[in-house]
């Protein structure tokens, strides 16, 4: 990853059109940090993903100027690809959340499944494992 920005000029960022272009380098700078699809599909998967970390950010769950977010299109031993971003101290890197796209079963962001673990609670156990809905419902009430 290029620059850890936080989360709120991240946002602002993404809000000017910062993160518009295919380009490799911008979307590095955006936060891509690993991914098994093409880089010409990254500039999407960023308006999707980026709606989502600007929906959630004034959540008082994390301090938006104290961290950065990261994302990742995540290639499991079983099933198909799937995208994940992560809130993080950025301080110490420490992953706070992890959002996880599944697209199990249904098309669409809103309503594919999504699973949210929180390092307060668990890694190994999704605080949240439905819908977009629910997910904002966790972060934002």
């Amino acid at each position: 990853m290029k620059n850890k920005m936080s989360i709120n000029t991240f946002v602002e960022r993404f809000n000017n059109g910062d993160f518009d272009s295919p380009s490799r380098d911008v979307q590095c700078e955006a936060g891509w940090f690993d991914w098994f699809c093409s880089v010409g599909s990254l500039a999407a998967k960023t308006k999707v993903l980026g709606r989502k970390v600007v929906a959630l950010s004034d959540s008082k769950l994390f301090d938006k100027t104290k961290c950065y977010v990261f994302f990742k299109n995540n290639c499991p031993m079983v099933g198909g690809l799937y995208d994940s971003f992560s809130i993080c101290d950025l301080e110490t890197g420490e992953v706070l959340f992890c959002l996880q796209h599944l697209n199990k079963g249904s098309h669409g962001c809103d309503h594919a499944h999504w699973e949210v673990y929180d390092d307060k609670v668990s890694f190994d156990t999704p605080v949240v494992n439905g819908t977009w809905n629910q997910v904002k419902k966790y972060f934002v009430n």
